[in-house]
């Protein structure tokens, strides 16, 4: 079955490819095209998947014992872009 490493690397890639999209697609198309079609589409299912982050975060650092500046690194990234994918290059891996 799927382990919490598992979900919290697929939520992580999920929110990475959503901040993305939202962040350098629905934006520009936005303010430049004058259609925040994109970005009402994406900014829901970007939110969900950003608190689902945090929350598995925090519940997976928990588990696996991550110091505290580890877990604030692992959160601070979802703030970043392309910094999801980074961690599950760096920290993530490393655990599988």
């Amino acid at each position: 079955m799927f382990s919490l490493l598992n979900i919290f690397r697929l939520v992580a890639l999920l929110e990475g490819i959503s901040y993305i999209l939202l962040l350098f697609i629905a934006v520009p198309i936005k303010y430049f095209g004058n259609d925040p079609q994109y970005v009402k589409m994406l900014g829901m299912p970007h939110g969900l998947l950003f608190v689902a982050y945090i929350i598995l975060a925090i519940v997976l650092g928990s588990k696996l014992k991550w110091k505290s500046k580890s877990l604030m690194f692992v959160l601070a990234a979802s703030i970043i872009p392309f910094g999801t994918f980074y961690i599950d290059k760096v920290y993530l891996k490393q655990v599988s």
